[in-house]
């Protein structure tokens, strides 16, 4: 009774936070280190067949990649798993991890993309806002670390409604291959 008088716990250590616990003691792979529980994290960039940005990267089919637009040394494609309609990434074709390890090349290209990307998503679909980002690695929830790729999210008020807040589902009102068909013919114009 005393330790909840003084906002403690039934076990008589900490302070209540009000909030729920989901224990998800798998994740401890993550945390020791275990690469082999996540396949996709190799903390040494290395140039891999295996790698899906560099499959797509060289790619030749225009129409099964998912390609916006190419660069000469970077290339914008849409993300295979969208948060939002119009997700896409950007990212060198050369197999490096770390934003560090770009050329200026690279680099200046990657944020020249980086502007058009959200120049055309803009100019097709008005969103309200832009989550633009790099997960640097896969405790920053880079899932696929090895090869760097910037996101660039379109975003509107009210997108993370009660379908995935509650319902643990996210609704996507457009296929793929329509917004790529979209993004690519606006990609060009002024």
């Amino acid at each position: 009774m005393r330790g909840e008088r003084q906002g403690q716990s039934q076990t008589g250590v900490g302070e209540p936070d009000g909030l729920d616990r989901l224990w998800t003691p798998h994740r401890m792979a993550y945390v020791r280190g275990d690469l082999a529980a996540d396949p996709g994290s190799s903390p040494e960039p290395t140039e891999e067949p295996g790698c899906p940005f560099c499959r797509i990267a060289a790619a030749t089919d225009p129409d099964g990649d998912l390609v916006v637009a190419r660069g000469s040394s970077a290339f914008v494609v849409l993300n295979l798993y969208p948060y939002n309609p119009g997700h896409l990434m950007v990212l060198p074709y050369r197999h490096v991890a770390d934003y560090t390890e770009l050329d200026e090349d690279e680099t200046r290209e990657v944020a020249e993309l980086t502007k058009q990307a959200i120049r055309t998503i803009r100019s097709v679909s008005n969103p309200h806002a832009f989550n633009v980002g790099i997960n640097l690695g896969a405790a920053a929830g880079g899932s696929l670390a090895a090869h760097l790729h910037q996101h660039v999210v379109p975003r509107w008020s009210g997108d993370a409604n009660f379908m995935t807040v509650t319902g643990n589902t996210k609704t996507l009102p457009q296929l793929l291959s329509d917004t790529q068909e979209l993004l690519r013919s606006a990609w060009s114009r002024p």
